[in-house]
């Protein structure tokens, strides 16, 4: 797997200061894509055990309050057993810090579901550029749904994320 950057102080993907991961390949290419620099698999840098290493350390302070996989596309064939391993290292070590994951899949449509037993909240389908708006939070068009992965499961339909008040 390759990844295209690490931010290390990120406030716009998810809520508090987060640490952020961009994963490099994707083949849904949305035109508009704010990434496209993320679409080539074979761009970016090689993700070894010592970038896993270092984004665990960077997710340590106190002040992180997640971390955020996006790409590129954290779901595809290519990216699932990375973003598995990342999220499962990182919900074992801050169990209870939040992992939110971007992907242009539906959540009904996840290949392979193991993903879910990781992560907190899941912003699903693609990105389109008619209907995208700036004042949605989190998301970059009003088709992608905030999914509160957990509540999904135990209800077992898709229950939209509702922000701490």
């Amino acid at each position: 797997m390759r990844y295209n950057k690490i931010r290390k102080m990120d406030i716009a993907d998810g809520p508090g200061v987060r640490v952020s991961i961009f994963l490099q390949g994707c083949t849904f290419k949305c035109p508009g894509c704010f990434n496209p620099e993320t679409h080539d698999f074979n761009g970016g840098k090689e993700f070894t055990a010592e970038t896993l290493q270092q984004l665990m350390q960077l997710c340590a302070a106190d002040y992180v309050k997640g971390l955020s996989i996006l790409g590129g596309e954290p779901l595809h064939p290519q990216n699932i057993a990375g973003t598995i391993e990342i999220a499962k290292t990182f919900k074992q070590k801050y169990p209870h810090k939040s992992v939110w994951v971007w992907t242009g899949f539906l959540y009904e449509n996840v290949v392979d579901k193991t993903i879910f037993n990781y992560i907190d909240v899941l912003v699903d389908g693609q990105f389109k550029q008619e209907l995208s708006s700036p004042m949605l939070q989190y998301r970059g068009s009003s088709n992608q749904r905030v999914i509160d992965v957990k509540a999904s499961l135990k209800a077992k339909q898709v229950v939209l994320w509702q922000a701490d008040l």
